[in-house]
């Protein structure tokens, strides 16, 4: 499939996540075999405003392309003049947030609001698409709520305004992240639009991801918290595809590669680091024999020695 002139073998897609997907993470989850990570979720006004914090999570490195940028806001031209903005950095296409559920932005008529106006989702699109020389992508959900089920209706509009492709989660706004996404809003999206069409929600392991392609239909698959602690997994679903064997790495193989992340956090974030590695080394003990008790001795770490013991414990 390709998103513009920009070619995916498979289509595996690493979703944004707003305070998990920075730098240091994405570069563990190319090296595990993902086609495509995407920033964090950028807001158009920080942008436009020149806040200095948003540059730093907007920029995209060498080694992570191709990328993409994720932004969110409500107003078309400010969304517009952020994307021109961004576009020093390179993105392989710039992606408007249209799914987001959390309280913050929606209260805002931003993230998943937005589906709420399809007229002003066509603008936004229309805008950026405009104003930009790179593709434009939209991530959707199934609607706002059981109610308001309406992604077939947003990625039509959003093709007819320029998107070059189409995200599409099978929950509605209303389910958060709780109960089971809805892949057969997908294959309707699919049926729908003409353009790549890349689904997401409860794709956890290879059986998952084929699942989900076989029964949509989609282009291409988007993880999110399937990744989050299980940078792997992308190795698994490719291994999955092409019909071979998958062996997930052993424990010195996944402390390794933890503390590489950890390496590269510090370098990245400097005194922040710790904060962002108690968050990701609780989701990687997750499930593991005394993950619980451990979990709490996490959040109380002041040093990153401190972390480097708690692998020691839990990885050996």
């Amino acid at each position: 499939m390709k998103i513009g002139n920009t070619e995916f073998k498979k289509g595996i897609f690493l979703a944004p996540m707003a305070g998990i997907t920075d730098y240091a993470f994405r570069s563990i989850c190319i090296m595990y075999g993902v086609e495509s990570v995407c920033s964090e979720l950028i807001s158009a006004k920080a942008v436009v405003y020149n806040d200095i914090k948003t540059e730093r999570l907007a920029y995209l490195y060498e080694d992570e392309r191709p990328a993409a940028i994720q932004l969110f806001g409500s107003n078309p031209l400010i969304m517009a003049q952020a994307a021109e903005k961004l576009l020093k950095y390179k993105p392989a296409y710039i992606d408007i947030n249209m799914g987001c559920p959390v309280p913050k932005l929606v209260t805002n008529r931003e993230g998943c609001a937005l589906m709420r106006d399809p007229k002003l989702c066509g603008e936004i699109v229309k805008e950026v698409s405009n104003a930009i020389n790179v593709p434009v992508t939209v991530k959707i959900r199934k609607g706002f709520d059981e109610q308001n089920v309406n992604a077939v209706e947003i990625a039509k509009i959003s093709e007819q305004n320029g998107a070059a492709a189409v995200f599409v989660h099978g929950r509605t706004r209303s389910q958060m992240y709780s109960g089971k996404a809805d892949w057969s809003i997908i294959k309707d999206v699919k049926e729908s639009v003409s353009i790549p069409v890349i689904g997401n929600g409860d794709v956890v392991d290879g059986k998952t991801a084929k699942d989900m392609l076989e029964q949509t239909g989609c282009d291409g698959i988007m993880i999110g918290r399937g990744a989050y602690g299980n940078p792997w997994i992308f190795t698994e679903i490719s291994a999955f595809l092409d019909g071979k064997p998958y062996s997930p790495p052993d424990n010195k193989q996944k402390k390794m590669i933890i503390k590489l992340q950890f390496e590269r956090l510090e370098n990245n974030k400097g005194i922040h680091a710790l904060v962002e590695a108690r968050k990701h080394l609780s989701r990687y003990v997750k499930g593991m024999y005394g993950s619980a008790a451990v979990r709490d001795k996490i959040n109380s770490v002041r040093t990153q020695e401190e972390i480097n013991e708690i692998l020691e414990q839990m990885f050996e």
